[in-house]
């Protein structure tokens, strides 16, 4: 069983300083945010800092500046939609170490807010520099973690700082951790996870990890062109991993020799461009060989939508074909309504997953939505998150 790291509602945090590491890491057209989710999912843990009486440093990454101070990248536009949130004003420091930075942090009273400006923005963040790590911690007195999104990255805001500072973890990280334990640990069965996107290679690893878990496996987008070739079936001009079929070849046989259904397309959408304005279904043995595949086909749907409403416990990352582009959407959109119908225990993340499933009115009907990304994956691998790792556990 996950032993969890210890939570901030144990931490001594009234009148003290308290860097929050959290994940802004927003979408932006020009100065406007076009999605908040992640923002919103921090809330939590502020407001419960405010009421007890913290002095509160927030702290950041957005886009990739690569340690240079970038004005798009500037972290403006959040401070502005965090007063809206918060309903104060929210302080946001262009220093993020150093006299000035700690001025503003030394400033506070207990409730209010600074943000600093993009952790990014340094290049000692990502090189997780032990220098800028010790700078970071002369701002406060405490730390904690909500930034479940940047876990898996041993920066100097997400694992480094902890060395200097008594380190809690926020209620997002904590409610990641809970959710997705509750699916690698302990699976009420059946237990199926759907698996999309592109590539198979940016899966392999979370596939390795689920074929001892799972009763079974429901495979789309680009990935199942390889599993597809493993299968000797000709898929046309579709994106696709040659090299890797070998190794597509052997998750089939050990899911086999595991009693794992592997659930592959038996029809699928193509088209002779992804900027087509409609695609033909066709059998998986019957693509033409000058057209590519960009969805599941409706028999292959209505066979997942099956397999998912009956599932206990669902995993969900990844698109089921082209989402963005119209014709190529009504494949995830049905595993989007067959999630949402299941009675089982789900957590679904990834870009596209969500967006379908927000898309479609649904997200009350998950159990959970993950903010995590390529940190939920790596969590559902198995592999150690350096930025839980930093933080002691709750246990004595």
């Amino acid at each position: 069983m996950t032993v969890a790291p210890r939570s901030v509602t144990t931490a001594p945090v009234k009148g003290k300083r308290v860097f929050v590491r959290v994940d802004f890491n927003v979408p932006l057209e020009g100065e406007t945010i076009t999605d908040d989710t992640r923002i919103t999912a921090a809330m939590p843990t502020i407001t419960w800092l405010r009421e007890h009486g913290a002095r509160i440093i927030l702290a950041s990454h957005l886009g990739r500046p690569k340690g240079q101070r970038t004005p798009k990248y500037s972290m403006t536009p959040v401070a502005m939609r965090l007063e809206e949130l918060v309903g104060q004003a929210v302080k946001l420091s262009d220093a993020i170490t150093g006299p000035e930075a700690e001025d503003a942090a030394n400033a506070l009273k207990d409730g209010e807010i600074l943000l600093l400006e993009n952790l990014r923005f340094e290049p000692g963040e990502e090189k997780n520099d032990p220098a800028f790590a010790r700078s970071l911690a002369k701002l406060a007195d405490l730390y904690v973690n909500d930034a479940f999104g940047a876990a898996h990255r041993a920066h100097a805001s997400t694992a480094g700082i902890a060395d200097h500072l008594p380190a809690y973890a926020g209620l997002l990280m904590l409610g990641e951790i809970k959710a997705l334990s509750k699916v690698v640990s302990n699976p009420e069965r059946p237990f199926v996870a759907i698996l999309g996107g592109a590539k198979v290679s940016d899966k392999l690893a979370v596939i390795d990890n689920l074929l001892a878990k799972v009763d079974a496996l429901v495979i789309g987008g680009g990935m199942a062109n390889t599993f597809l070739l493993a299968h000797g079936k000709e898929i046309g001009t579709s994106l696709a991993e040659a090299d890797l079929v070998d190794q597509a070849t052997s998750i089939l046989d050990q899911a086999k020799q595991r009693n794992v259904q592997i659930l592959l397309p038996v029809d699928v959408i193509v088209a002779d461009s992804i900027d087509a304005a409609a695609g033909t279904t066709v059998k998986v043995d019957q693509v033409p060989a000058d057209q590519a595949i960009f969805d599941i086909g409706p028999e292959t749907a209505t066979a997942y939508a099956q397999a998912i409403e009956s599932a206990r416990t669902i995993f969900w990352n990844g698109p089921m074909g082209v989402f963005e582009k119209a014709p190529f959407s009504t494949g995830t959109r049905a595993v989007a309504a067959a999630v949402a119908k299941s009675p089982g225990f789900s957590v679904v993340g990834g870009g596209d997953s969500v967006a379908a499933i927000e898309q479609l009115g649904f997200a009350d009907r998950i159990d959970h939505i993950s903010t995590g990304g390529g940190a939920s994956l790596e969590y559902v691998e198995g592999r150690t998150l350096p930025g839980i790792a930093a933080i002691p556990t709750g246990e004595g």
